[in-house]
């Protein structure tokens, strides 16, 4: 059975058969293959298996999907050991005949996964845990506390000299109302 084999260090062990026509590979959960990579888009490209082809379409991905290095601009057909790369993640077609047809010569001689790092900030897919927002930030100086309420120095001082401006004005104008008032007289 056809399968995909992530190469990329720090994900490698990962792979996917190719068991139905259509899958999708991207970074959201909805996907077949869901790649939490931030150089993957959301919905990355689409595998398609057409008889004894295993056909790879983009689906407008943000940071190209190549096979052997060749940009898919539309859709390409993807070999039995060739090197399929969404944005940073490298993957490896395994045992290329699809499920339905098995062809015993176009299974490759085994590959070693090349080891190659990610150079990209991985994406945490599950996110922070309730567990982990109890136990407070690690790596920071807690002995004040989580959190520390800042001091806004120039607040204050508008506040000040919005006060200091209104008694200004309203002595003025009490001034002006007792010299009007002094000269009706």
């Amino acid at each position: 059975m056809a399968k995909l084999v992530v190469l990329n260090e720090g994900l490698t062990g990962q792979s996917f058969e190719l068991k139905s026509d259509k899958t999708t590979i991207g970074r959201v959960e909805d996907n077949s293959f869901q790649l939490a990579v931030g150089s993957v888009s959301s919905h990355h490209c689409e595998i398609l298996l057409q008889g004894n082809e295993v056909v790879v379409r983009d689906l407008a991905s943000t940071n190209g999907t190549f096979i052997n290095g060749q940009q898919v601009t539309k859709e390409a057909v993807l070999k039995p050991g060739q090197t399929l790369r969404l944005g940073q993640v490298e993957m490896r077609l395994e045992n290329g005949a699809p499920a339905s047809a098995p062809s015993p010569a176009s299974n490759p001689e085994p590959v070693a996964p090349i080891k190659k790092p990610l150079a990209s900030t991985m994406v945490i897919s599950k996110g922070v845990s309730l567990e982990q927002l109890e136990q407070g930030p690690q790596g920071f100086d807690t002995t004040r506390g989580a959190f520390t309420r800042k001091t806004n120095k120039t607040n204050l001082y508008f506040i000040i000299g919005g006060i200091v401006v209104l008694v200004v004005i309203a002595g003025l104008i009490l001034y002006i109302v007792g010299m009007l008032g002094k000269s009706s007289q």
